[in-house]
């Protein structure tokens, strides 16, 4: 089964890469972006037919490795 994690940082967490991203857009020519924030998305395939069981699994692999759960927030989607 595949599962998608969805990692992103925390409000009021400074994002640099986002930022960087932000004034390379504009450099390009994109006016108007007033903000980026850049995360990162891990997709799974688990060997499992139970959705549930999936999700879960997923949810204890995001809050032990996956996710600094510190700085970050994560969802997880069975897909």
């Amino acid at each position: 089964m595949k599962v998608r994690v969805d990692v992103t940082l925390k409000p009021g967490v400074l994002d640099p890469q986002g930022e960087a991203v932000r004034h390379a857009l504009g450099a390009l020519g994109f006016d108007g972006v007033e903000g980026v924030r850049q995360g990162k998305v891990i997709e799974l395939e688990l060997a499992t037919d139970d959705a549930a069981l999936a999700e879960e699994q997923a949810r204890q692999m995001a809050d032990k490795l996956l996710a600094n759960t510190v700085i970050e927030n994560f969802s997880v989607t069975v897909l």
